[in-house]
């Protein structure tokens, strides 16, 4: 199977100056790759004028739809009823976004029809990387 779910959401980007703008971003999430989704924001938000494209665990999303999660670069925590914050920290600093939670909800519940949870395991093609590392492929 080769179900690829993208799906397009607004992000607030949160910054230090007065107001937060709307962006477009996506999230990604592939069955090829079944513990990670990707979050693509567009150049305009960048500080050097790319794309830029994080990539994470799908736990750590869900997880911090009810709850502080993460450690380390991307960290996701519920802001009210209705919104979702993430964090995303580089060397060049922090950008926090906020979503709204029933937008992630909806990628995840995608994303679990395809791979469920617990189900990844069946997914990540290790008797294949096994065969080919020992020549048996």
């Amino acid at each position: 199977m080769n179900t690829v779910i993208d799906q397009a959401v607004q992000v607030r980007l949160i910054a230090t100056a007065p107001g937060p703008h709307a962006v477009p971003a996506m999230l990604h999430y592939q069955p090829a790759d079944p513990l990670a989704v990707r979050m693509s924001f567009p150049a305009e938000i960048s500080l050097d004028g790319s794309p830029v494209d994080w990539a994470f665990g799908r736990e750590l999303l869900d997880e911090g739809l009810r709850v502080p999660a993460g450690r380390g670069d991307v960290r996701v925590r519920p802001s009210g009823p209705d919104r979702t914050v993430m964090e995303f920290h580089a060397d060049e600093g922090i950008a926090m976004v906020q979503l709204k939670t029933e937008d992630v909800r909806r990628f995840l519940a995608r994303s679990y029809e395809v791979v469920p949870a617990g189900g990844e395991v069946a997914h990540l093609g290790m008797e294949r990387g096994l065969a080919e590392l020992f020549g048996a492929a």
